[in-house]
């Protein structure tokens, strides 16, 4: 047989077993196996489950179910609490009467409301503590004139002008200012600050709103920092003023939050996106801890941690005012921040 043979024989058989092999597979299976298909079903597979997880990646992960409790990522900002407890030393030899008692010093947010639901009254309520509301409407933090005019009597209500009142126990200024005012609370406020016993005052809350900012207060001059025209100048002179004539009072500045100003059209302007000329809110507010640092006071920030951009509707009568849930929710975050045990 020669090799031609030999070869067309061998094919053939091995055709033969082929064939065999197929209908044994039938037989026993049902269905004959195609190597191909099975290989382009998997590369289906994997080009499907690679483009679902891709179409998830660019959903992102859904939220985990709400507890109702704060999660750290609720918010993108950071709250700029700075809570400084009293240094012992500066109540050496102070005789405590054990009732905590709170004098509050500011403009608005404590005198547009005198009643239960005012600030200081709210304050009172949550801490347990004697508040007297030291505050005169119209007011701001700085003084308009670099010394005062008569043509000008509220910058005799500025916080430096009370602070150096309250350190010399001289009210005369301020008592005469008064009774230029259109306002009856002025001259009752001074004659209270003017009677009252600082030694018997345990905190000083200073809270004024962004008064200084619509206004058009400078904010801070590096050159004079106790300069009294400017926003922290003011804040500085006049907490110097009592911690040299008062030791033991602990001072807390509460912040402004945030708030509108108006434009000549009478639109809203956002605080923090319009600079009036010496910065926006948050550069005061920025501001006003850096000072509160460097006369080593506590400050609790409203303008991150309590009424802010995105809730002031609900605290708010109007541009800059707050109504009664404004002022029950600084006065929780006061109570919250330095009285933390009457909350337990």
């Amino acid at each position: 047989m020669s090799k031609k043979q030999e070869k067309d024989t061998l094919q053939a058989k091995n055709m033969t077993r082929l064939s065999e092999i197929e209908e044994e597979s039938e037989k026993a299976g049902g269905f004959h196996i195609n190597l191909h298909l099975v290989l382009l079903a998997a590369i289906v597979l994997v080009i499907g489950f690679s483009a679902y997880r891709l179409f998830r990646w660019n959903m992102g992960t859904p939220p985990e179910e709400d507890t109702g409790e704060f999660q750290a990522s609720d918010f993108d900002v950071e709250v700029l609490d700075n809570l400084i407890p009293l240094a012992p030393d500066k109540r050496e030899g102070y005789v405590d009467d054990g009732v905590t008692t709170i004098l509050c010093l500011g403009d608005d947010p404590f005198s547009l409301e005198l009643g239960e639901n005012g600030l200081a009254q709210q304050i009172a309520k949550k801490t347990g503590a004697t508040v007297y509301n030291g505050s005169f409407t119209g007011t701001t933090m700085a003084a308009q004139f670099a010394s005062y005019n008569d043509g000008y009597i509220l910058d005799a209500f500025s916080f430096s002008y009370v602070a150096k009142s309250l350190a010399s126990g001289d009210f005369d200024l301020m008592k005469t200012a008064a009774t230029y005012s259109y306002d009856e609370n002025f001259a009752k406020t001074a004659q209270m600050l003017s009677e009252l016993d600082l030694n018997s005052v345990d905190m000083i809350c200073v809270m004024y709103d962004g008064s200084d900012y619509i206004n058009r207060r400078p904010c801070d001059d590096p050159n004079a920092p106790y300069d009294e025209i400017t926003y922290t100048g003011a804040l500085r002179s006049g907490v110097k003023a009592i911690q040299e004539a008062y030791p033991h009072i602990r001072i807390v500045v509460m912040s402004h939050t945030f708030c509108h100003s108006i434009d000549e059209e009478g639109n809203f302007q956002n605080g923090d996106r319009v600079d009036l000329g010496h910065g926006t809110l948050s550069h005061y507010l920025q501001k006003e801890l850096d000072a509160t640092m460097d006369v080593s006071i506590s400050f609790i920030d409203n303008f991150y941690g309590s009424i802010n951009e995105d809730n002031y509707l609900d605290y708010m009568t109007d541009y800059i005012h707050f109504n009664d849930a404004g002022r029950e929710l600084l006065a929780q975050r006061f109570a919250d921040c330095l009285f933390p045990s009457t909350n337990d």
